[in-house]
């Protein structure tokens, strides 16, 4: 029988000397640091910038921590870093030989920003792509992420050279895609989903923020941003809508006032049940 009659499809795996293993793709994925351990990698991703990316970053990684799983932030908005005001960390990250210990939060959350590295945290960073590339690698190859059940990749928005980065150099488990209500977003979302396809990273599903402010006095959900077509968008591809968050200010609150440990709500209690079924 030939070798192409008994071939695997997977070069890894097999150890005959065939044409098809010159043209196999190449890995481009990165090797984290030495001493790290990290079980599940999970992007949360948005097509456009302000719809909550971060926010809901900080709050599955909570949630995760409260189920007692050992949960970490890679905080990939490079330009625009928020996770660690959302968790109130103004230390600076420490160095040890050849590697970097991320922040530590309160309740014992791991964080990596590049805000954590900055004389100042209000410094702009003002750097091209490929070193803001670089920069995410560094994150997950010279950072110890000791003994991490779930490390949530808070990603900048669209489908440019970061979520690239981390669609190729990371070993990415899932992503969940956050957006909110408006007509033109059913478009940016499918620019998302698509490139994840692409990337062939599985797409766990749909959070939606900002889809509603619900009447204090007799609790009905008003629909600010008109009626949600995210369960369109979703069918389209085959994914479920995990959630919807309300428009409301208790949890900037928490966000802004660095407390975001402390958040009450069963929000986003069904996108934290299919992350935990990755394990």
């Amino acid at each position: 029988m030939s070798q192409e009659e008994n071939c695997t499809h997977n070069c890894e795996t097999c150890g005959a000397d065939c044409p098809s293993r010159d043209s196999a793709p190449e890995s481009f994925l990165e090797q984290p640091h030495e001493l790290s351990s990290v079980k599940k990698v999970i992007g949360v991703v948005s097509g456009k910038g302000g719809v909550g990316k971060s926010m809901v970053t900080s709050m599955l990684a909570v949630l995760l921590s409260r189920r007692g799983y050992h949960t970490g932030v890679l905080d990939a908005d490079v330009t625009g870093p928020s996770i660690p005001k959302a968790f109130g960390i103004h230390q600076r990250a420490q160095g040890v030989e050849n590697a970097i210990l991320p922040c530590k939060t309160k309740t014992g959350l791991d964080i990596m920003s590049v805000n954590l590295l900055l004389e100042e945290e209000t410094d702009p960073v003002v750097w091209r792509g490929p070193v803001i590339a670089g920069m995410v690698k560094q994150f997950w190859t010279d950072v110890i992420w000791q003994d991490v059940d779930f490390l949530f990749v808070d990603m900048p928005p669209g489908t440019g050279d970061v979520p690239l980065t981390v669609f190729q150099s990371l070993p990415v488990d899932g992503i969940i895609v956050v957006t909110s209500p408006q007509e033109l977003v059913s478009m940016i979302v499918a620019k998302a989903v698509k490139m994840a396809n692409m990337m062939h990273i599985p797409v766990l599903g749909l959070v939606e923020n900002m889809s509603y402010v619900q009447c204090p006095d007799c609790g009905k959900e008003i629909k600010v941003f008109g009626e949600s077509h995210l369960e369109e968008v979703g069918k389209s591809f085959g994914l479920p809508v995990l959630a919807r968050l309300p428009l409301n200010p208790e949890i900037a609150g928490w966000m802004d006032g660095g407390v975001i440990e402390l958040f009450e709500g069963d929000w986003l209690d069904n996108a934290a049940d299919q992350v935990e079924k990755l394990l």
